[in-house]
């Protein structure tokens, strides 16, 4: 199988499936001397982990970080950085009455078709919980981050029909509450929402938006990596999303030029834009504002409700999942979300260094 890695200088390799012994990665690119936070790196786990409220799976992981390589005396040696989680929750059986069948809008079929094999015990692979892997290597992009003073915060910006149309200037709530909104009035409508779906053994979609503030101007790579490129790529590799679009995105297809164009004015020698409606990022290059992006998640395709389907004889079967699984990612992407445009954010950094 390729495509397991990610990034240029800061790179990632990701191993490891939902139901084998754990999930892991090597990473590269890390500075040597950085000192490991275990204790942030296991927030970041944490913020990701099952099993915390009534709208996420019961699964019960710990989700704790061993580090095989790389580190001595709690810091970064700069060569690669090798980390396992182990998987210690597993309850492969409830995946057997599907070990012949094709999940609707699920990977299964496709990994038939490919390899010839799949892993039917939770979607091996496929699952969701190989982003702990991209967690924990985002959590140390962001380590790095810190003397460069970029700050990156993603929230839930919807769930199903229920959306926030602005981006509020203040953030700090996000985390008060399991859906991650910071709007609490609205964060309150999206759990009882969630929990509704919940109930009726059925599964919902959302958006993650995301800011990325103090990025200096000049980060990216015309033409094929280009910073909003590389964004879009990062995010339509996580698990379940369908969608990617930055500043205004669509909305900009609907507009005539005087409407968009963000003006330049300068202030205290700096320059910057009166507006953001290209959302931080002009010809593929950060131009100093702040970074806005959103991330479109499809709902759940497991889902506990009959389904018709094909059995790998090409039979037409009647599906009854069982098995623990997500009402809505939604609240869970925000950290996965965050951690991927933390390693863009360092692995772009990297590389303007090498031009100095």
């Amino acid at each position: 199988m390729a495509g397991n890695t990610f990034g240029r200088i800061f790179k990632l390799t990701s191993f490891g499936e939902s139901h084998g012994r754990g999930v892991g990665g090597i990473l590269e690119g890390v500075k040597p001397g950085l000192e490991l936070d275990m204790d942030f790196i296991q927030q970041e786990l944490d913020r990701r982990r099952p099993g915390q409220s009534k709208i996420t799976t019961p699964r019960d992981e710990k989700d704790r970080v061993e580090f095989l390589s790389g580190v001595m005396d709690g810091k970064a040696t700069g060569t690669p950085l090798a980390f396992a989680i182990w998987n210690k929750d597993q309850k492969s059986n409830d995946y057997d009455n599907l070990k012949d069948l094709y999940r609707p809008s699920h990977a299964d079929y496709t990994y038939d078709a490919k390899y010839g094999i799949r892993d039917h015990r939770g979607g091996g692979r496929s699952s969701a919980r190989e982003t702990i892997a991209r967690v924990v290597a985002g959590a140390i992009a962001k380590l790095m981050l810190k003397e460069t003073g970029v700050d990156i915060t993603a929230f839930v910006s919807q769930v199903g029909e229920l959306r926030m149309e602005e981006v509020p200037e203040d953030l700090s709530a996000i985390e008060s509450t399991p859906v991650r909104c910071p709007d609490t009035k609205m964060a309150e409508r999206m759990i009882d929402y969630i929990d509704k779906i919940r109930q009726e053994k059925d599964s919902v979609g959302g958006v993650v938006s995301c800011v990325i503030r103090n990025a200096p101007a000049g980060l990216g790579d015309p033409v094929f990596e280009k910073l909003h490129a590389v964004l879009g790529q990062a995010m339509l590799s996580i698990n379940a999303v369908k969608g990617f679009e930055y500043g205004l995105g669509f909305k900009a297809s609907s507009m005539k030029g005087s409407q968009h164009n963000d003006e330049f004015y300068t202030e205290a020698g700096k320059v910057k834009t009166r507006t953001n409606r290209s959302g931080g990022v002009q010809g593929g290059i950060s131009n100093g504002e702040e970074i806005l992006f959103r991330v479109a998640f499809k709902p759940v395709a497991t889902i506990l409700k009959d389904q018709n389907t094909v059995d790998k004889s090409g039979n037409e079967v009647v599906m009854k999942a069982r098995g623990r699984h997500d009402p809505c990612v939604v609240p869970r992407a925000v950290p996965i979300v965050e951690a991927m445009a933390a390693m863009v954010i360092v692995d772009a950094w990297l590389m303007n260094k090498t031009y100095q």
